[in-house]
């Protein structure tokens, strides 16, 4: 049955939350929220866990309780959202906007399921698909920022009643929505909120606490991070919900996967302007998104390839893409972020369609850095500088040579977000102005050769 919607508010006290009401009591909660008597079955989950993060990053984090329609869409008045439950739910349409514009703003939204309930887990997916129809919901891998914010936890303790539930393995289960790069809506497949309670059993699907308060840690310092990085972020790029149609001379196909293929929204857009800008090449780049079993695939010269997570093509694709490579067709591809999941299946796909031709690193010498820029060495970001030590590196490109020249030119390090001018605080990634220098001269070569 469909549950009232009912969520908990926190976030820094200097984003406007000082003097919030204290938190309401249970007859208070029952009163506004009816019959779903769990929304609040472990009254000191979410205090506990800001304790916990007060104690450890001198992160002031306060926390209110609001019905969904008291929940103003404007993040600045609420910047995290967190709900749990065990029932069946569903939002009106006018809810599912009002997430959605929350969300794109620069919220987030936390899902906990209350002892690992499949029923609210289900509602949860189906409601974040109406919401979002053009950014499906995907498990997050082992290297995603969220799980190695604050502390690196690559595996967790899960009671016995997980493991009796199916579910083989100790890496956490979350599953995200992600857009420009940035988790707007995370999905906890297993309960954390007794976990910060500090009670749990063993009968229920749920983190122990020690693994539940890491999670919850790494959770709120990600969703503060993200969240000054997105606010910046906004006032520059906008999400794009449908593709413009062009009839331009030249077109760069976007390959359109199973899974998240469009992790940037515009960087591939203002990297055509700038190019066009840069060289005066009287030559008009358009954009299309075809699947790679798409015959006007043949129609683009050059297509361009990216993403953050593991990834599979079919055998069709794959033949197709074979195909495209060995009729003179160029593929650009980078790993967004320069996460290792992309990275990883783009190997092994490269490796697939074109066995006999190793994917290796370009000679920095090579022409490819030479026009129209001279690139000797790149600034990375913040994050990959704290990786390696060095705030400059010699350029990093791998490619495919075909009947002489690059058929293939791939980037395991992210350049999209430089595009646009925002690198993610957590992209392992070349910086803004490096990664524009280095896409003009892929266009460069792609025109040329």
């Amino acid at each position: 049955m469909p549950s009232p919607a009912w969520l908990q508010l926190f976030g820094f006290l200097i984003l406007l939350l000082a003097g919030i009401p204290p938190r309401a009591s249970a007859q208070t909660g029952k009163d506004l929220y009816g019959a779903d008597v769990y929304w609040n079955a472990t009254p000191n989950d979410v205090n506990n866990l800001l304790k916990s993060m007060k104690q450890q990053t001198d992160a002031n984090f306060q926390m209110d309780i609001r019905t969904l329609d008291q929940v103003s869409d404007d993040p600045e008045k609420n910047p995290v959202l967190f709900r749990s439950g065990h029932y069946r739910f569903s939002y009106t349409p006018e809810e599912r906007a009002k997430l959605r514009k929350y969300l794109l703003a620069g919220g987030m939204i936390i899902y906990n399921t209350g002892l690992g309930s499949k029923p609210f887990y289900d509602s949860v997916v189906q409601e974040l698909k109406l919401i979002f129809p053009e950014q499906p919901l995907q498990k997050l891998a082992p290297d995603h920022p969220i799980f190695h914010s604050h502390y690196d936890v690559d595996h967790v303790e899960y009671t016995k009643a997980v493991g009796a539930s199916g579910y083989r393995g100790d890496e956490p289960w979350f599953d995200g929505v992600e857009v420009n790069c940035r988790v707007v809506a995370l999905v906890s497949r297993w309960c954390m909120a007794v976990g910060w309670q500090g009670e749990v059993k063993e009968e229920w699907q749920a983190y122990k606490p020690d693994s539940a308060f890491k999670m919850g840690v790494n959770i709120l310092s990600y969703a503060s991070a993200m969240r000054a990085w997105a606010k910046n972020a906004a006032q520059s790029m906008q999400f794009v919900d449908k593709l413009q149609s062009y009839s331009d001379t030249v077109s760069i196909a976007q390959v359109m996967y199973d899974g998240v293929w469009k992790t940037r929204h515009a960087g591939l857009s203002v990297m055509l302007q700038t190019f066009n800008a840069r060289t005066g090449i009287p030559v008009k780049f358009g954009l299309k998104e075809l699947r790679l079993s798409d015959p006007a695939i043949f129609n683009s010269p050059v297509i361009y390839m990216t993403g953050h997570e593991a990834f599979d093509l079919s055998a069709a694709e794959k033949a197709a893409l074979k195909k495209y490579l060995e009729n003179g067709g160029f593929l650009f591809a980078e790993a967004c972020c320069g996460r290792k999941g992309f990275d990883q299946s783009f190997r092994e796909l490269i490796r697939s369609v074109l066995p006999d031709k190793p994917l290796a690193r370009i000679p920095a010498t090579a022409g490819i850095f030479k026009e129209p820029n001279i690139i000797a060495a790149v600034g990375v970001t913040p994050a990959l500088m704290q990786e390696t030590g060095q705030a400059r590196t010699e350029p990093v490109l791998l490619g495919i040579e075909i009947k002489g020249n690059y058929g293939v030119i791939y980037s395991p390090l992210g350049l999209s977000g430089g595009w646009e001018m925002s690198q993610s605080p957590y992209a392992r990634g070349i910086n803004d102005v490096s990664a524009i220098q280095v896409g003009q001269n892929v266009l460069m070569y792609s025109l040329t050769h």
